[in-house]
């Protein structure tokens, strides 16, 4: 299969648009930096405080909702041309503005409300606990973080698509012999109609323990061959075997408590430059959220590091469990074509905001294996 000719405009295109998806992410970026500091430097995040005269825990939970909103619709016209135009200016996305709006209000409500528990949580521990609050929140938050990631595929992922037991039995065939192969179990195979919203395909392993299920667009059930949908199944089942989900999690929660303790120090060396009333005023909410945020986008380069490497050895499961790599590389090419995707980034685009390997990487992958198979040389300059 030769990736190179094979779709040409697409891969223009998938330039064309990674680039302004980067932009988009660097302005909202710039702007949200921007809205925290004149929070800050202008008082409004002090005369905000003031006018809230309520109860503690109300004018807290007011003053997070105002931020909340009031930065969401400042950003509309952002939000509006990534999430919506952009995407169906590429052909990626099937929703109506109707749709799309109805989408965008239930993810901003829940994430508004899980916001609020979580803001009342961590000021309560600044309040009562100022001396190890960040300790204490770092817990809380790995705590719902584990929570939330068992609840995913139950709870979280119906709010927005339907979720269906698959019912192809060559693909439960298919499946219950890698599994049997793998020497490990899931709970299941599911479908989410993917196809409802967006042209785009996919495939997740979500939830833990009894939660624990792998999650198929059904845009890969339409367009997908059974040995490339085996591939990218046995991809997933490399994640579930090499207990990916916990030791993300586990990695999550060391760079949350180091966000924590730097907020920490953080808050404690700006009390009296900036006029708080102490660590647990609310008004230094957008100095907390830039502290944690200027760490996340320290760290977040590591972070996408070490998620290259999980799916890489994902890739190499996948690879090893069903010996195809010519399918594998069908399937990775048919990906990078339905869903956009940049096939070779700049080496410096690929460690600032790539979390799995590009796809010419991918595909190389494959063609070693296959090489290695056939005990013939690695040649680079062959495309497939």
């Amino acid at each position: 299969m030769a990736d190179k000719p094979q779709y040409p405009e697409r891969r223009e295109k998938a330039k064309e648009y990674a680039k302004k998806r980067r932009r988009l992410f660097l302005i909202e970026l710039g702007f949200g930096t921007f809205f925290l500091v004149i929070l800050l430097l202008g008082d409004l995040s002090v005369r905000l405080r003031e006018l809230l005269d309520f109860p503690k825990p109300a004018a807290i939970a007011l003053y997070f909702a105002i931020i909340a909103l009031g930065y969401a619709l400042l950003t509309a016209p952002l939000s509006f041309y990534g999430g919506f135009i952009l995407p169906r200016h590429y052909g990626l996305s099937r929703q109506t503005l109707p749709a799309w709006s109805i989408d965008r209000l239930k993810g901003g409500l829940l994430a508004l409300i899980i916001g609020i528990g979580m803001i009342e949580v961590v000021y309560w521990l600044l309040d009562r606990f100022p001396a190890y609050w960040w300790l204490l929140a770092a817990v809380f938050v790995i705590t719902v973080s584990v929570v939330m990631a068992n609840l995913a595929p139950i709870v979280l992922l119906p709010i927005f698509y339907k979720l269906m037991p698959v019912d192809d039995p060559e693909l439960a065939q298919r499946m219950g012999r890698l599994a049997e192969k793998a020497g490990t179990r899931v709970r299941g195979i599911f479908v989410i109609n993917l196809s409802r919203k967006m042209a785009t395909a996919n495939a997740a392993l979500m939830g833990l323990g009894n939660t624990r299920r792998i999650v198929l667009g059904d845009t890969l059930l339409s367009h997908y061959s059974p040995e490339e949908i085996e591939v990218i199944l046995a991809h997933e089942l490399g994640h579930h075997a090499h207990g990916d989900i916990p030791k993300m999690l586990l990695a999550q929660s060391a760079m949350t408590l180091a966000g924590f303790y730097l907020a920490n120090i953080v808050l404690r060396g700006t009390l009296v430059p900036l006029g708080f009333q102490g660590i647990a005023d609310v008004a230094a909410f957008p100095l907390l959220m830039l502290a944690i945020g200027g760490f996340v986008m320290l760290v977040g380069p590591l972070e996408r590091a070490y998620s290259r490497n999980v799916e890489r050895a994902a890739d190499e499961y996948a690879l090893s469990m069903t010996d195809n790599p010519q399918a594998f590389i069908s399937a990775m090419t048919k990906l990078a074509h339905q869903n956009l995707a940049e096939a070779d980034p700049g080496r410096l685009v690929e460690l600032v905001f790539y979390d799995h390997p590009p796809y010419q990487k991918r595909v190389e992958h494959a063609r070693r294996y296959a090489a290695a198979r056939s005990q013939t040389p690695f040649d680079p300059s062959v495309s497939y």
